[in-house]
């Protein structure tokens, strides 16, 4: 497999077919081209990125970073729990409502609002079944379980 030293170029101005022809003498090889133009970005966010933040986290108080948002990580850890215990979304739905948690835009949870976060919690279960609290969580559970099971 080759592999390929690749290089990017601010410019000021276009380019010249001399310099790109005295670069392709060096051996190098045009791959792309990027433009770029200044926008008014009071008016409209159109063609900005944006991109959700994952549940469960928030931006830092330094705005540099994510970290975690302890009410959503609550919220996500109920869930889990009662989805460990089988319990249908509509109940994991009114657990949660039971708790006094909302969603993210403060409504409150349904079940498909509980069905759509199974993403994010497969996301993040490892992390939370590697923690000491679902340690003492899960021997909770485990209980629970047992007598239900008989």
């Amino acid at each position: 497999m080759s592999k390929f030293e690749r290089v990017r170029e601010t410019m000021s101005s276009p380019p010249t077919s001399d310099y790109v022809r005295e670069r392709a003498d060096e051996g190098w090889r045009l791959v792309a081209v990027e433009w770029a133009r200044p926008i008014d970005v009071g008016s409209d966010d159109a063609g900005l990125l944006k991109e959700e933040i994952p549940y469960g986290l928030r931006v830092s108080v330094d705005c540099k970073h994510l970290e975690e948002s302890p009410e959503e990580k609550e919220a996500m850890v109920l869930m889990l729990e009662m989805i460990v215990e089988d319990k249908p979304f509509s109940q994991v739905a009114t657990g949660l409502n039971n708790q006094g948690l909302t969603t993210r835009t403060g409504a409150p949870w349904t079940q498909v609002a509980v069905f759509n976060m199974l993403p994010r919690i497969i996301e993040v279960a490892p992390q939370i079944f590697s923690s000491e609290e679902w340690s003492q969580r899960r021997e909770e559970v485990t209980s629970r379980l047992k007598v239900l099971l008989g």
